[in-house]
């Protein structure tokens, strides 16, 4: 065995002990913890604050900077949600649990059709995948991890709450799902190696996308629907279904993909600090040079 793999095991190990800590506790250590992984991620807060400046280019500096601190504050708050959303109990989050348009889904679902969920990487996503699984019986697709250690703790964590978890490759049994009624939820917005990608507007900049809305919909015959999950300043969170998108899937792979980031941005707009802005969401551009982060 590796001594990554050790690491990887003491990292699932430890997150499993956090998850215990009393829920006010927690929330105390999510400033500070936040405060200490802006410090210690040194390369992932330029990244930040590099998309802060490209999103929000008009916002003062001063103010992208605060929100780049409460960014990382709403991260920290994160480990622990993530924590618990996999290893503890959700019971204290369940308490001022707030779940709108679950009409939507329902009626999406008419005549046994398939639904796809859509949302974005919020720092809210693990553990409000969890509390609407209390409501929905969501499946999720995920991205496989080369070490087994962190593949168990994935698969392990999810399917104590999600029907099923499917790999981004795992496309025909996705699709089964679907078309047997299943509701399969996934976050299309990062750029990434693997899948059929196309560039469509991202807060006004080209954005190299995955068409996978499109393609599954197109597949399957599924609704999809729009998930906005929110941490709200009383602490507790809110939930939130959208209509099901009109006409969709088109013919166009590259329209429907913009309609699905536009969704995606309105989200990110509603509640920008809890957005996971340290990924390198413009890293490809149509030009190829992909300077944004240099």
């Amino acid at each position: 065995m590796q001594p990554s793999t050790w690491l990887t095991w003491l990292g699932v190990g430890f997150s499993a002990l956090i998850a215990r800590l009393p829920w006010p506790l927690q929330r105390a250590l999510g400033r500070p913890l936040g405060a200490l992984l802006k410090i210690a991620l040194g390369s992932r807060r330029k990244v930040a604050a590099r998309n802060l400046e490209l999103c929000f280019p008009d916002m003062a500096p001063a103010e992208r900077a605060r929100l780049l601190d409460h960014a990382f504050t709403a991260l920290g708050t994160a480990m622990f949600e993530f924590s618990r959303a996999w290893w503890g109990d959700v019971a204290p989050m369940r308490k001022d649990l707030r779940v709108e348009g679950l009409e939507h889904l329902k009626a999406a679902q008419a005549g046994g059709r398939g639904v796809i969920v859509i949302s974005g990487h919020f720092t809210t996503l693990e553990l409000s995948a969890r509390l609407m699984c209390d409501y929905a019986p969501l499946a999720g697709m995920y991205r496989p991890h080369a070490t087994g250690a962190m593949e168990w703790a994935v698969k392990r964590g999810r399917l104590r709450y999600a029907t099923a978890m499917f790999g981004r490759e795992e496309l025909r049994p996705a699709l089964k799902h679907l078309k047997q009624g299943g509701l399969l939820w996934f976050a299309p917005d990062q750029d990434t190696r693997r899948g059929d990608s196309v560039f469509v507007p991202f807060f006004g900049r080209p954005a190299y996308s995955l068409t996978s809305t499109h393609q599954l919909a197109r597949l399957s015959g599924a609704a999809v629907i729009a998930f906005a999950h929110v941490r709200r300043p009383d602490g507790g969170y809110t939930l939130r279904l959208s209509p099901p998108f009109e006409d969709f899937p088109s013919k166009d792979a590259t329209a429907d993909t913009a309609r699905v980031m536009a969704a995606i941005e309105a989200m990110i707009r509603a509640v920008p600090e809890q957005y996971l802005w340290i990924h390198r969401r413009f890293k490809r551009q149509p030009d190829g040079r992909g300077a944004l982060y240099r």
